[in-house]
């Protein structure tokens, strides 16, 4: 078993979600180098972090932690933002309100 599969992780979201380490360690409230020990494995974070983590990237602890390879949250259920679920509807159903939702943040951020 990887020792260090949390930090991949972590790494392995932060890259796809297009983030340097210093850009993620300011959302998360932590330095830099905090970070990057956290990536290396030499460092684990503690439970309020990886909460952070997982709130920010929509994954469960379950996920980073490598206890599974399904990154969902809630089974059975897809998160489309930090506080809301939607169950037992079809992709096509979930992918129109995450683009309504996309839709209602461009017409009020452009206020």
């Amino acid at each position: 078993m990887d020792k260090n599969i949390l930090g991949k992780r972590i790494k392995k979201l932060r890259e796809k979600n297009n983030l340097n380490q210093l850009e993620f360690s300011k959302i998360l409230n932590i330095s830099n180098t905090t970070l990057s020990q956290y990536e290396a494995g030499n460092r684990t974070p503690n439970d309020e972090i990886k909460e952070k983590v997982a709130d920010y990237f929509n994954v469960s602890v379950d996920y980073l932690l490598g206890r599974t390879e399904n990154s969902n949250s809630e089974a059975g259920y897809s998160r489309i933002s930090n506080s809301l679920y939607v169950s037992n509807l079809p992709k096509e159903a979930i992918k129109q309100i995450e683009d309504y939702i996309e839709f209602v943040k461009q017409k009020y951020s452009s206020d």
